[in-house]
């Protein structure tokens, strides 16, 4: 979608969609010593938090492509402790996550690229959160990613 010409506000957030992927994706490579710290007592590893990563832009892109395709619905919270559990975050490998990270995170910025503008104002109902729209979920997309390696790289600086 080169030369496709976007407002301000689009070309942020697909900047900063492509910035936290592309740090993202360079943590998978982190040896198991670096893959096992945490950034606190009690916290999830970097390997759990990458693995994360991965659930939780399956989930963001399944409500992004369900906003656009049936506008208002009810889409339930992920409860990210019982995927963690439920799916053996210790026993995921890392790669196959990396891979869907990766691919998922594309067709995110595709569809941000299309639709962030156009589209942002379509409405879902959070089941916890109640009324979002579309530029919201976006929105957290970019800001989930932050926060989580902001979380890695506190554990990647902690003594170990």
């Amino acid at each position: 979608m080169t030369g496709v010409r976007r407002s301000p506000a689009t070309a942020d957030l697909l900047q900063r969609l492509e910035a936290t992927r592309d740090e993202t994706l360079g943590f998978f490579a982190l040896g198991d010593h670096e893959l096992a710290r945490t950034y606190a007592p009690g916290k999830w590893p970097v390997r759990f938090i990458l693995l994360h990563l991965a659930d939780a832009e399956t989930v963001l892109f399944d409500r992004v492509r369900r906003v656009l395709s049936e506008p208002r619905q009810v889409l339930w919270v992920f409860d990210q402790d019982a995927w963690a559990e439920g799916l053996d975050y210790s026993r995921v490998p890392l790669d196959l996550s990396r891979r869907v990270y990766e691919s998922v995170r594309n067709a995110i910025m595709y569809y941000a690229g299309l639709y962030y503008e156009d589209n942002g104002h379509l409405e879902f109902v959070h089941s916890v959160t109640g009324v979002r729209t579309l530029k919201d979920e976006f929105d957290k997309v970019a800001a989930h990613n932050e926060h989580h390696l902001d979380q890695i790289r506190a554990a990647l600086a902690r003594s170990s």
